[in-house]
């Protein structure tokens, strides 16, 4: 199940005028059923919400005060996310006539006060934010919002956002909105929130809600999975320019290569992006490849594998990547390692729906092909799975036949692909290629009717800091350095990387700057020769720009360059400096 919970706003969403209709309550309870998870967030101050809504017992939390206060109704346990609001706050913004309501954390009132409310905060200097509710007006300390009230609930219930679905109908439903991974707007929504939603629902207010619950029991939301575009993974971009990306979830997906093909790589690039994204992920890692992984945690070394308590442990924050290192277990000990793991972390995710990725690197020793697996461990497929190896045909056909899509590198891609579609009895996908140079790998999916893709890899950060480091300080060739020489050809100042382009272009006048300039000399050295796309489009952008004088455009390319590759300039040498004089 992708989503374990549902977060709902309270007014404008579940209530009409502060009442919830008998069919929404009957809507949650079946919600509730399914051990899905409620959660209420709402602008309004506790003692009030608990006032008017009986039945609070559904949720597993209740986030008031527009996030600042959070109340679990189990336990009847209030957690305040911040102090009280100072006295002196108070006093002044009703010195001044405007009408307040004060809860734990939150100072409330209506428009058109609002101008006043600032006023105050300006002149007693206050770390405070103004949040809108259409008619209403909220003042909270700065950092504090509806997300991140929901953001506290949901780690102290072990939940990831990305497991939530929220609905919602005014400005500062925006913010918890934008966390959840599926984010819904009531028919009577704002226009600003129905433009932001994924979904938009047909009935309004508590129909809406109803309506959603509906979707939500029918299919877990899958009916409306393809809407979810600002979720999914830029992997590369194909000979056309187009680009490839995957969704976060529900895909399996097989990287499989030559030896030292970039396999590893690759891989890393999708976790990387992953983890950007907060997916969780588990890398079981026979071979200790991933040791050097950013943001994540190592466990086993090349003296002891880990137990399956210590993974748990760490799988226990949603935050947290894992990386399973089985270095120090015999080869022939690996499958029964991932055996008596597997099940458990199947239905870990059942519970939890993390870690959202299971990375299995060298599947082939992990679930080889002429070992008795339980048919149990692959019923119902799992999902969301990233299987890496140099053979597709050592892997047991029961795992084979979980994969959607698979990505081929290397020198033999047709062999490759052959030797994953074998055991399968699938048909080959027409290709011409006899061999994919580095950096380059194809892309099919078993199930669409595109056949096979060629695409160039989105280099991983190890892979961008070693470009930057070369293209920065590095020895770019004659044919690969720039020249400025100016209209009439006076000089040939050569740059071979990006440091001295800066410092050289700190120097020159006004005229050779911009010769090379109106010719669009910068943006193509920097998409043919740093090969950098990114930059060269915004610097084509600066060039076009009749408006700016010489000065301006020179420091916008220079802003550009230092921003993309993280250095500053130097202070040009003399040897390379030339003056207009």
């Amino acid at each position: 199940m992708r989503y374990l919970a549902l977060a709902t706003d309270y007014d404008g969403t579940l209530a009409i005028h502060g009442k919830v209709p008998e069919q929404t309550i009957r809507a949650l309870e079946q919600c509730v059923a399914t051990n899905r998870k409620l959660f209420l967030v709402t602008g309004r101050q506790l003692d009030d919400l608990l006032h008017v809504c009986p039945f609070t017992s559904l949720f597993d939390w209740i986030i008031a005060e527009n996030g600042a206060v959070l109340y679990q109704p189990a336990s009847k346990e209030i957690f305040a996310l911040a102090p009280p609001p100072s006295e002196e706050f108070v006093t002044h913004l009703r010195a001044r006539g405007i009408p307040i309501s004060s809860g734990r954390v939150i100072v409330s009132t209506v428009r058109p006060h609002e101008t006043a409310v600032l006023e105050v905060i300006r002149d007693l200097g206050l770390d405070t934010h103004v949040i809108f509710n259409k008619e209403a007006v909220m003042m909270l300390p700065a950092g504090l919002n509806k997300a991140t009230g929901l953001t506290e609930a949901l780690r102290k219930s072990g939940l990831s956002p990305h497991n939530v679905v929220g609905i919602g109908d005014a400005e500062n439903d925006l913010a918890f909105l934008g966390i959840c991974e599926c984010a819904v707007a009531v028919g009577n929504a704002l226009p600003s929130i129905k433009d932001r939603a994924d979904l938009v629902t047909q009935g309004e207010q508590g129909d809406g809600v109803e309506e959603l619950i509906g979707h939500l029991l029918a299919d877990d939301l899958a009916s409306i999975d393809s809407r979810l575009h600002r979720h999914h993974l830029l992997i590369g971009t194909s000979d056309s320019g187009r680009e490839l990306r995957i969704s976060p979830y529900g895909l399996n997906l097989l990287i499989a290569g030559t030896s030292g093909s970039g396999k590893s790589t690759l891989a890393t690039g999708i976790i990387e992006r992953l983890g950007d994204k907060d997916y969780q992920c588990c890398i079981i890692d026979p071979e200790g490849d991933y040791e050097s992984l950013d943001q994540a945690v190592i466990l086993g070394d090349i003296d002891h594998a880990p137990s399956i308590k210590e993974i748990f442990q760490i799988l226990e924050n949603p935050k947290t990547n894992l990386v399973i290192n089985l270095v120090g277990l015999p080869v022939q000990d690996r499958p029964v390692f991932f055996k008596h793991l597997f099940a458990p972390l199947q239905d870990y995710r059942a519970r939890t729906g993390r870690p959202h990725w299971i990375v299995l690197d060298e599947t082939h020793h992990l679930v080889p092909a002429d070992w008795d697996l339980p048919s149990a461990l692959w019923t119902p497929s799992p999902y969301s799975l990233l299987l890496i190896t140099v053979h597709p045909e050592q892997i047991s056909p029961s795992a084979l036949s979980t994969v959607h899509a698979l990505m081929v590198i290397g020198k033999t891609p047709t062999e490759t692909l052959r030797s994953f579609i074998h055991p399968l009895k699938d048909i080959l996908p027409t290709i011409e290629i006899a061999a994919l140079p580095p950096g380059e790998a194809l892309y099919w999916n078993r199930y669409e009717t595109t056949g096979a893709i060629r695409f160039q890899i989105l280099p991983n950060r190890r892979e961008r800091r070693r470009h930057r480091r070369k293209y920065a300080e590095g020895e770019l060739g004659p044919d690969k350095s720039f020249y400025f020489q100016g209209p009439e050809g006076k000089f040939n100042l050569r740059a071979q990387n990006l440091l001295l382009f800066l410092q050289l272009a700190e120097g020159i006048d006004h005229d050779t700057w911009m010769y090379h300039l109106k010719r669009h000399d910068y943006s193509r050295w920097f998409r043919e020769s740093i090969k950098d796309n990114i930059l060269a489009a915004e610097v084509e952008e600066i060039e076009k720009n009749d408006a700016w004088e010489p000065a301006e455009s020179r420091a916008r390319i220079q802003s550009a360059v230092e921003y993309h590759y993280s250095f500053a300039p130097q202070p040009p040498s003399p040897s390379s400096s030339h003056s207009s004089d």
